[in-house]
């Protein structure tokens, strides 16, 4: 037999031999599934991975803001640095390209059967998931 630990007192009865051989198994089973978490690769890879990620993403939207601010910020200045009639051009442009989208869409009105035009949506998801579809197949096999 072993010698009882030199912190805890020996048992004086039997049941306070069995309070502490239940107590032991406890704090033995926890020290087994410690080990054995450590022991798991796998699992600790998979955690580690999801942390590195989790982390990734929040470095990236920081520095998406970080970026975005600068953008804006030199925006602004190559904005106030454009001469106006420079300015006056690009207003002109934006303006052209809003009369031809709208004679565009109008264009679409008036040539389009009715039938298309009632089920737009559906036929432009439809048309996105053929070519997801088709983009997946072709990545399969080159995969």
């Amino acid at each position: 037999m072993t010698q009882p630990p030199h912190d805890e007192p020996t048992a004086r009865s039997p049941e306070e031999l069995r309070e502490q051989v239940e107590r032991t198994r406890h704090e033995l089973g926890d020290t087994v599934q410690e080990l054995a978490g450590r022991a798991d690769v796998k699992t600790r890879a998979r955690e580690k991975a999801v942390a590195v990620k989790e982390q990734a993403g929040q470095k990236a939207q920081a520095w998406s803001g970080q970026a975005k601010a600068k953008v804006s910020g030199v925006a602004h200045a190559v904005e106030e640095k454009l001469p106006e009639p420079v300015k006056q051009k690009g207003a002109a442009a934006a303006q052209g390209a809003k009369e031809k989208a709208a004679q565009a869409e109008q264009v679409w009105q008036d040539k389009a059967p009715q039938q298309v035009r009632d089920h737009r949506t559906a036929l432009l998801a439809g048309a996105g998931a053929l070519v997801v579809a088709f983009l997946l197949i072709r990545r399969r096999r080159n995969g």
